[in-house]
């Protein structure tokens, strides 16, 4: 058998066994050839090719005839930081294409402005706020943006509602949007 394993990590491994948080020997074994790759606030040049790739794909996937993305949206994406890299942009790339009813991509700008120390809602029973002091990087931020991410989500199904067409005004199949429905916890009447 012939196997190459490939391992991924955004933490500062050397760092990390410094402070005797991750084993040196594990380290040693992955170190055989290291690629390290920039974070995209340090490479604003790749983001109008990577906003193009994304929104192809994207658009081609939920059958949506997106074929401009207009300079002033281009410059809002290329002076946030996006701190979740690709992940985070390639996500903003997916609900601006939800939110889009035209052929010119309709970016949501305004959520990018937002910052950790304001308040998000996330669903329509609770609002959560960040705790003052805490680290940016910790468990709580990363469920709380997934919990931002499926609140914003539900909101759009919810107000594309009605029996007939909800899919189509959103970009979607049917059966894609009955799953997402499921899975956020929304039913029809």
């Amino acid at each position: 058998m012939n196997v190459r394993l490939v391992a991924a990590t955004n933490r500062d491994l050397e760092k990390m066994i410094a402070d005797k948080e991750s084993r040196t020997d594990l380290y040693y074994r992955l170190n055989v050839f290291p690629i390290r790759i920039p974070p995209l606030r340090e490479c604003k040049e790749d983001i109008p090719l990577l906003v193009s790739h994304f929104v192809q794909k994207i658009a081609k996937e939920m059958q949506k005839p997106i074929e401009a993305i207009p300079t002033a949206v281009m410059k809002g994406l290329r002076t946030w930081d996006w701190p979740g890299n690709t992940r985070e942009l390639e996500n903003f790339i997916e609900r601006a294409v939800i939110v889009t009813r035209g052929k010119s991509l309709e970016a949501p700008l305004a959520e990018l402005r937002k910052t950790n120390t304001e308040a998000f809602v996330h669903t329509d029973l609770h609002e959560v706020k960040p705790v003052a002091g805490e680290r940016a990087n910790s468990p709580n931020d990363k469920s709380s943006a997934a919990n931002e991410y499926k609140g914003k989500q539900r909101d759009q199904i919810i107000r594309a509602g009605g029996a007939d067409g909800a899919a189509a005004r959103l970009g979607m199949n049917r059966t894609t949007l009955r799953s997402r429905m499921k899975k956020l916890g929304i039913y029809a009447k």
